[in-house]
């Protein structure tokens, strides 16, 4: 797939001029005004370069260009003749390059292409640095996790090959698939991952519609998105039979159609699929296609659930968790007594990693302010011994207790940007502003 480029221009015929000479240098050409949306198209597309107008970075906020880049696009400024102290504040900022528009075209497209090999070498980059084999650690520490440890290795350094990850709801499906990817060869390039229910041709593919004149719209679907890098589909049973048709396409020959396209699309992504049902099953019930069937068992990866792993294990990922969490919520602490923790580690889970995440998030919040976790911070089913034969009486958390700390995490981690935690939390704005007034959050 060629590289991506997003092109940011409040006025209409600069984006069609220069959009069209992008393209017809061989670029995928995304178009967009110079509006508040820019940093969030950027980390929906994930574009190499980014051509922007030095008058919309004047107008953004001033961390628009450091989130450009954190997004791994190089930026490339746009500036009219009396732009030119703008675009040189921009350069001191960050940009790759700037610009002027009424000047020769060629040098667009020289700076252009360079900033885009400039991005793939950084992507690179990060791969070549990117983590080690301690991040398996969290998978566990008996024979067995090691086993399968050595086995999500050995997946994870093949480019190309799909992988088919099979266990119980919440046995971490997801976790490993992000760990399968930043162990590979596209740690450098997206990871994307589908929403749970299923999800639309459409979405999956991306869209084409006549926007007037001989000029296209293009959405790009997550297929292209996570180009070079890797797809992750959560439930592959729920997708539509024409879905699951183009990713066989996909799979085989390395190129799909948008929705309403005339031309077929060579895309470069790696598919990681995953299940909590018997795909032959789902076969023979028509909910599977039978040749998808057949590219994505060959070598499926299956995920134990938390109680029958061992002590040791269920311990070891228990600290996992408390690390991970740490980074989105630095005010709480890192660690448990060696009571509370033995105490999460005894315990069977039935809800399995999904279930253990959301109680030692409830326990970090509870603790803040300390320096450890300790058995008081834990649920109350968690502080005193369950009946015999079983480890822990569970008592279910109310759902609306699970939402308030599940927003008012996301609202945390994107510094109380309630568009972006909108998008990633798949609500609408509206719908997370009426959460916040419910919960009486700060967001």
């Amino acid at each position: 797939m060629p590289d991506t480029v997003l092109l940011v221009d409040d006025d209409e015929p600069t984006r069609r001029v220069v959009g069209d000479a992008l393209e017809r240098a061989g670029f995928e050409v995304y178009r967009e005004t110079g509006g508040g949306t820019v940093a969030v198209t950027a980390a929906r597309l994930q574009p190499g370069v980014v051509v922007i107008d030095v008058r919309a970075l004047d107008r953004s906020a001033p961390d628009l260009l450091p989130e450009l880049r954190a997004h791994g696009a190089a930026v490339v400024a746009l500036a009219g003749t009396r732009d030119l102290d703008s675009a040189v504040r921009a350069v001191q900022a960050g940009a790759e390059s700037f610009v002027v528009k009424s000047g020769d075209p060629v040098h667009l497209m020289a700076a252009t292409v360079r900033a885009a090999e400039k991005a793939r070498l950084a992507r690179e980059l990060t791969w070549l640095r990117g983590p080690g084999s301690a991040d398996l650690a969290t998978l566990g520490v008996s024979p067995a996790m090691r086993a399968l440890a050595d086995v999500v290795t050995r997946a994870a350094r093949q480019p190309r090959s799909p992988v088919l990850l099979v266990g119980e709801p919440g046995t971490g499906k997801r976790r490993v698939a992000r760990l399968m990817h930043a162990l590979g060869p596209r740690a450098g390039a997206p990871f994307i991952a589908a929403p749970r229910g299923g999800v639309s041709v459409g979405a999956l593919v991306g869209q084409e519609r006549a926007a007037g004149g001989e000029r296209w719209e293009r959405r790009a679907g997550l297929i292209e998105l996570a180009d070079r890098g890797t797809l992750f589909v959560p439930d592959v049973t729920t997708l539509p039979d024409d879905a699951q048709r183009r990713l066989v396409d996909v799979l085989d020959g390395g190129h799909m159609r948008r929705l309403g396209g005339a031309r077929d699309v060579a895309v470069d992504t790696r598919l990681i699929a995953a299940t909590d049902r018997d795909l032959v099953e789902e076969m023979r019930a028509g909910r599977v296609r039978e040749d998808l069937l057949y590219r994505l068992t060959v070598a499926p990866i299956v995920l134990p659930p938390v109680r029958e792993r061992a002590r040791d294990d269920r311990a070891a990922l228990v600290e996992g968790l408390l690390a991970e969490l740490a980074v989105e919520m630095p005010d709480t602490p890192a660690r448990c007594t060696a009571a509370a923790l033995a105490r999460l580690a005894d315990a069977s889970w039935p809800g399995n990693v999904r279930e253990m995440r959301n109680v030692i998030e409830r326990a970090m919040l509870a603790a803040r302010g300390a320096a450890e976790i300790d058995l008081l911070h834990l649920p109350g089913e968690l502080r005193v011994r369950g009946a015999a034969g079983d480890r822990r009486a569970f008592l279910p958390s109310p759902l609306a207790e699970i939402e308030r700390l599940h927003i008012e995490r996301a609202l945390r981690h994107f510094g109380g940007n309630r568009t972006r935690t909108a998008m990633a939390l798949g609500i609408s704005r509206a719908t997370l502003i009426n959460k916040i007034r419910s919960y009486g959050l700060s967001g």
